[in-house]
């Protein structure tokens, strides 16, 4: 590399993100969560677990070298300079007290889901797919604030992540020490089944099955993984545990985020190491822009077309008495 050899870029790369900002740039910092940092300049931007992503881009990393080329625009070679013979030679942090991290707990369960099983029912999620949903354990309602818990699980069955839904207003969460390698799944009928849909949340996830179910496709022939936006951990992860899979629809929401996320994800799956050889199609997606953004609202419009359609049939058979 012209202008900087091997020894200072391996001293670059010793720079991980957080640190380097704590110490050159705390003003830009800002706390969003106990282990989580945003940044002044690009709220998209997330600082987490010594990792960086900026999700309006998607792109990320670990090391401040990719931060300062990527975020800040600085050339590669003066980048390198920078952290390798200027600021590199500043004396290191002094230890940092480690966080107390709360280990991952799912919320106690209600006795009865009745908020669940209303509010999906009116974001038009049928009642064949919600009790799929339960008896896989993957869904249920916690108990002190009627939220609906998604869980996803490891290879093992074991719970590893979670998000929440509120059955009221807006409220959206992941619970504290998820591991979003593990994001929810709705399981096939198949072990061996080589489809999977790829979306952003749960409610898409089983928006999509629903919508499957409505054009008379059996819905359980394919998985359905929400991601948990458009990182591409969870995929990767999934990809990497079901070797049977060799088709990938990414249903992703379409808007700019969505699009440049797909791409995101088709890049990642291509790129990674783990995965060469296998014959992955990828395909992507989107609902159409006539019914909104995601796939939920592609849902919902259908549900009122059928109920239009039903009340019109009604409106002729009382006539025709």
């Amino acid at each position: 590399m012209p202008g900087v050899n091997k020894e200072q870029i391996a001293r670059a790369k010793e720079w991980v993100v957080l640190s380097y900002m704590q110490r050159y740039e705390p003003d830009e910092l800002v706390r969003t969560g106990p282990h989580e940092y945003s940044t002044a300049t690009h709220g998209s931007l997330k600082i987490s677990n010594g990792f960086w992503h900026w999700f309006k881009e998607d792109m990320g990393g670990k090391d401040a070298l990719s931060y300062l080329v990527h975020v800040r625009s600085m050339g590669f070679v003066e980048a390198v300079e920078l952290l390798s013979d200027g600021i590199g030679r500043a004396p290191p942090l002094p230890p940092q007290p480690v966080e107390s991290r709360k280990p991952f707990c799912l919320p106690e369960a209600a006795r009865f889901p009745a908020h669940v099983l209303s509010y999906l029912q009116k974001r038009g999620i049928g009642g064949e797919i919600i009790q799929a949903c339960i008896k896989a354990n993957i869904l249920y309602e916690s108990r002190q604030y009627g939220n609906c818990v998604f869980v996803g699980l490891d290879p093992a069955g074991i719970a590893r992540y979670a998000a929440l839904r509120g059955t009221y207003g807006d409220f959206k969460q992941e619970i504290e020490g998820s591991d979003k390698r593990y994001g929810f799944v709705l399981p096939p009928r198949s072990a061996d089944c080589t489809q999977l849909v790829a979306v952003e949340s749960p409610i898409d996830a089983l928006s999509v099955a629903q919508l499957r179910k409505f054009q008379s496709e059996d819905w359980r022939d394919c998985a359905y993984l929400s991601l948990g936006c458009t990182a591409a951990r969870a995929l990767l992860q999934y990809l990497q545990a079901h070797p049977a899979i060799d088709t990938v629809e990414i249903c992703v929401d379409n808007d700019e985020a969505g699009i440049k996320g797909a791409a995101g994800l088709r890049r990642a799956v291509l790129e990674d190491e783990t995965l060469k050889g296998r014959n992955i199609r990828l395909i992507f997606s989107p609902p159409p822009r006539r019914y909104g953004k995601d796939y939920n609202n592609m849902l919902v419009a259908k549900r009122q077309q059928m109920r239009g359609r039903e009340k019109a049939r009604a409106a002729v058979r009382q006539a025709a008495r």
